[in-house]
């Protein structure tokens, strides 16, 4: 974690938000001062300070350390083109299915769109806060939601509460693959 990314990070973002370094010391409850050698890199900020430097502009904290965006781009927009997200095969661990990220420069968002495989094999029950939406684009997927079956085929949707346990499978001869959108609620 680069401390002259960091400060340059919200630089650009106050810049950006046109805000001065008194507005976001008001909005932090940080020293205006502390602020500003945060950002000239002359002191490294604990990740909790981090946090609420990046509630404030509006992003989520990887966006300051640079794990997501990058420096000067404009953080309200990303556009991807085709096959740009980062896919992720999850074999190893005890979801057992891929996906693809859409979005992933997207600083602060409060929903995570992803294109998913499903295993054959139900490997997780899942139960977060937020909601959540899944749509067949190929196959077909059965997905459980508090113990009741739907069978889903292309062109189906659901929406559902996530801090309800759910999952689902891929059933047929090749993996389904659904657009799921998940929308975290945002604590200030």
């Amino acid at each position: 974690m680069s401390e002259e990314l960091i400060g340059k990070n919200i630089g650009i973002l106050r810049k950006m938000r046109k805000l001065t370094l008194q507005q976001l010391a008001d909005f932090t409850g940080l020293n205006k001062g502390y602020l500003s050698r945060i950002e000239r890199s002359k002191k490294s900020p604990p990740y909790s300070t981090l946090t609420r430097i990046a509630r404030s502009l509006g992003v989520d904290v990887n966006y300051l350390i640079n794990e997501e965006g990058e420096p000067g781009e404009d953080p309200r927009i990303v556009f991807l083109k085709k096959n740009q997200g980062k896919t992720v095969e999850t074999s190893d661990s005890p979801y057992g299915y891929a996906y693809q990220t859409l979005a992933s420069g997207k600083p602060g968002k409060n929903m995570q769109p992803y294109i998913i495989e499903p295993a054959f094999e139900e490997q997780a029950v899942f139960q977060h806060e937020g909601e959540e939406f899944l749509y067949v684009l190929e196959g077909t997927h059965e997905f459980m939601y508090d113990g009741t079956r739907y069978l889903m085929e292309e062109g189906d949707c659901v929406y559902f509460d996530s801090g309800v346990p759910h999952t689902g499978r891929s059933l047929g001869d090749k993996p389904a693959k659904l657009l799921a959108v998940i929308f975290f609620y945002k604590r200030l």
